[in-house]
């Protein structure tokens, strides 16, 4: 028996070499906590739904009932895709690495135009340059991964030479 290949699942497989896994503890800890959430609590509820809606008669015209099983669906697909982000997560070490070079995990104190700015180096799916969390895969990170403190670094930004020199490495 063949099975049908949809051209979603085809990107799917495309992309997912170039997905990035890493994840700090406290995310993988909040997923988990979310995963148990949806199975323990939402997912009961929206099958006693499906079920009450489910004896209201015609399931063809039914619209409650389609509505329910929809939601019941979503559940069950959300607490799948958060599975296997846990089951692929690459977890990152924040402690200090003892190398004292820019690593993922590393925090980072940046000295650019006379104004110190700390950023922490995590995986693309935890950033948030406002509170100081960027991506290895950033520009910025791309160029600070391998380096350590003391080290100057340019940057173009905007069509002008940015320097900026690495205080402190964590």
């Amino acid at each position: 028996m063949r099975l049908p290949t949809r051209k979603s699942e085809i990107l799917r497989q495309v992309k997912e070499g170039d997905e990035d896994r890493y994840l700090t503890p406290a995310s993988i800890e909040c997923i988990k906590r979310e995963i148990d959430d949806l199975v323990g609590r939402q997912r009961p509820e929206a099958a006693a739904e499906v079920r009450r809606t489910g004896e209201m008669g015609d399931f063809s015209e039914n619209a409650a009932y389609q509505m329910a099983k929809g939601r019941l669906r979503q559940i069950n697909g959300r607490v799948a895709k958060l599975e296997e982000r846990i089951r692929y997560a690459i977890p990152i070490d924040t402690s200090s690495g003892g190398s004292g070079r820019v690593r993922i995990g590393s925090t980072v104190v940046l000295e650019c135009g006379g104004k110190q700015v700390t950023y922490e180096i995590l995986g693309s799916q935890e950033t948030n340059p406002l509170k100081g969390r960027i991506s290895y895969l950033s520009p910025l990170g791309v160029a600070l991964m391998g380096h350590a403190a003391g080290d100057i670094l340019t940057l173009e930004v905007g069509g002008n030479h940015v320097p900026y020199v690495i205080v402190d490495v964590r």
